[in-house]
């Protein structure tokens, strides 16, 4: 999550370390040479160059959709988190404190208890299925939706707390659009997804039966809920739309949302949140909720209880006994995704316990694999990147004084996170038993919600973390100007506190500089010092601005992954702003590194300059081949490009690329000076 919630790199893997020793090691760090494919030459194809021989010798999991250099690195945060996990469990019965660990213990073995979960079956939803079918008017419809945002749940939109466009430094409600079962609005529409439709349709009938609705009245309900969420997608912005800032907040009191909702009174729904909403709230997205409102009125009582009914139960699958696990996979999974093989059960109930408790499993997993040596390294690395970052922006030929000079004022003000918060969270007020999964769940999701609503009204953390340790990202936040990097992704191939400048700098230093870049992106940029939306540029730089990000959107919109698919330039825009930015103000700042030890400015390992490596270790970081059904799900909702153009993008736009490898004009990686992208 990004310009609102946290936002992905991408996610996913980490190499085998070669043995780097000191001095005039034999691999290129973490890349031997051998890896390195002769056939292929870096200004041709520096993904190729780099990867191929990589991607050959490490298929696709049957358990995965995709496999990579994040995905590696991710699998090796499971097994430390497996590890945890499993010896939590062991001692939950001999712990008498209620500690966090005793808490994951008892989560993830209640999970680990299929034989359990087994005999529930669908027993822990019925309570909700019966109140359902007791539904009669719009009255008892509105008063379900209530009562199921306040235990934590909610169907149709999505609701919680978020800085105030207009005023940061404090908390407010807000609304956003939601309620839909596939990926985004075009799936509704478009013809190329009649076949998914038409699967979708038969998984909504197939669920239901699980539950006990007859085939012919499963096949009823399945058709209505399709309708209905077909309805709700023509009111939905699309994922580029929803880029824009200003289709994210629309600030209204509650008096001027009744009057746009007259379905649906929100004091009785503040009310019963426990919000505290005094001049306000956003309610986002005004079509959609418009339209929310209007089916309220005129869709029929029983069509409401399908779509109700259908998501209990689809929501709560994964926590359910088998036959529910199985047809969720079946559609999510292998229909939607193409994935083979379902993970073990040990990283499904780990995902649960990230989702339920991932900051406390989160402290367990700094103590053991994080180093002060690591957070000190990182530090100083950040702030060679930071530093690299306002000699970019001070020395900018397209951009004036005026906005120069907010940019640097928000340049001075952005707060570098690593690793891990400083304060560890709360939670104590957590109730987990010993042996029921299914309410764990709950349990935790009451007490996380609780916890998002009773920000509300509050002022903003900047020192609030949300993305666990243990997760293989970073990401930059614009409403609070804040980067972060967790503790996860300081690892081989993207950081090692022992290796050489060349590494760190083309790993985790583009890393850096890709969050940082973020502030100033085609959305940061619209973000002012104190996270406050609005424009603090001149109109003539916010020109000159959007046609160069112009030219990098046209550029990767020509990328096409799969036949007749392209990467969407829009949607992307952002991350690519950052991939070029990041890895311009990296390679400045290794730069500075090496003139600071002339001696390893000149000679080379395993063959390799230190340019050269620091391309080489970020083309590396890319490394990753996907399953084409997941490929074209993502070209639709993922806002970052494909990892091979990633690899590429970036360094073709860059004239000190082609000087490193001796590229020529004509190259396929040394882009034309008509074409070529030169942003900050």
């Amino acid at each position: 999550m990004k310009t609102i919630r946290p936002k992905p790199l991408l996610s996913a893997l980490a190499l085998s370390i070669a043995a780097a020793g000191s001095g005039h090691a034999q691999s290129v760090g973490w890349i031997s040479s051998s890896e390195l494919d002769s056939k292929i030459s870096a200004c041709a194809d520096l993904n190729g160059f780099v990867n191929t021989s990589w991607i050959a010798a490490n298929p696709i999991p049957p358990d995965r959709t995709r496999w990579g250099a994040f995905d590696q690195l991710a699998e090796r945060s499971l097994d430390t988190q497996h590890d945890l996990a499993e010896a939590a469990a062991k001692g939950a019965d001999t712990d008498q404190s209620g500690s966090n660990a005793q808490k994951i213990g008892w989560l993830y073995r209640s999970g680990m208890d299929e034989a359990a979960v087994e005999k529930a079956g669908f027993d822990p939803v019925k309570p909700d299925l019966a109140r359902i079918a007791d539904l009669k008017t719009s009255a008892d419809l509105v008063a379900f939706l209530r009562e199921d945002f306040a235990h934590g749940r909610g169907i149709v939109f999505q609701f919680g707390a978020r800085a105030d466009y207009n005023d940061a430094k404090t908390q407010i409600a807000s609304t956003f659009q939601g309620g839909l079962g596939l990926p985004t609005p075009d799936y509704y529409s478009k013809d190329d997804y009649a076949g998914l439709r038409k699967a979708y349709v038969e998984h909504i009938a197939r669920t239901l039966q699980l539950s006990g609705v007859g085939a012919d009245e499963a096949a009823k309900q399945a058709d209505a809920v399709m309708k209905f969420e077909t309805r709700l997608a023509a009111a939905s912005l699309s994922r580029v739309e929803l880029r824009d800032p200003q289709n994210q907040y629309h600030f209204v009191t509650i008096s001027e949302a009744d009057q746009a909702m007259p379905h649906f009174p929100w004091a009785p729904f503040f009310a019963a949140q426990g919000a505290r909403v005094d001049k306000g709230f956003s309610l986002s997205q005004p079509k959609f909720f418009a339209e929310f409102d209007r089916m309220l009125a005129d869709v029929p009582i029983a069509d409401w209880q399908a779509y109700l009914r259908f998501h209990v139960i689809d929501g709560a699958s994964p926590y359910l006994s088998k036959a529910f696990e199985d047809e969720n996979f079946a559609f999510y999974g292998q229909t939607l995704n193409g994935q083979k093989e379902q993970q073990p059960r040990w990283k499904r109930v780990l995902e649960a316990v990230n989702g339920s408790m991932g900051l406390a499993l989160g402290e367990l997993y700094v103590a053991k694999t994080f180093p002060p040596e690591a957070k000190a390294r990182a530090q100083a690395l950040i702030d060679d990147v930071r530093s690299a970052l306002k000699k970019r922006i001070e020395n900018l030929d397209w951009m004036s004084a005026e906005t120069k000079q907010k940019a640097l004022a928000k340049w001075q003000t952005f707060l570098p996170k690593i690793g891990y918060p400083d304060k560890w969270r709360d939670w104590s007020g957590l109730r987990i038993s010993a042996n029921d999964y299914f309410a764990n769940v709950r349990s935790a999701r009451q007490y996380n919600y609780d916890y998002e609503i009773a920000k509300i009204g509050k002022p903003t953390d900047r020192l609030e973390w949300r993305m666990t340790p243990q997760t293989v990202n970073a990401y930059y936040s614009p409403t609070d100007n804040t980067i972060n990097f967790p503790a996860a992704i300081l690892q081989p191939p993207f950081f090692d506190f022992k290796a050489d400048d060349a590494l760190n700098f083309g790993g985790i230093g583009a890393v850096i500089g890709h969050e940082a870049t973020h502030g100033y992106d085609d959305q940061g940029s619209k973000f002012d010092l104190y996270g406050n939306n609005h424009n603090w540029w001149t109109p003539e730089d916010r020109t000159k601005f959007d046609a160069r990000t112009q030219k990098l959107a046209d550029q990767f919109d020509a990328y096409e992954p799969l036949p007749g698919k392209h990467v969407n330039g829009k949607l992307t825009l952002g991350e690519n702003i950052a991939d070029l930015g990041g890895l311009n103000v990296a390679y400045d700042a290794l730069q500075v590194a090496l003139k600071k030890n002339p001696a390893e400015a000149h000679r080379k390992i395993d063959g390799y300059t230190e340019d050269q490596r620091f391309f080489i270790a970020f083309a590396r970081v890319w490394a990753s081949s996907i399953l084409p059904k997941a490929q074209e799900v993502r070209l639709n909702t993922d806002p970052h490009a494909p990892a091979q153009y990633r690899a590429i993008g970036a360094p073709s736009n860059m004239p000190v690329f082609a000087k490193t490898f001796d590229c020529k004009a004509g190259d396929a990686m040394v882009r034309d000076a008509n074409v070529r992208v030169k942003i900050w």
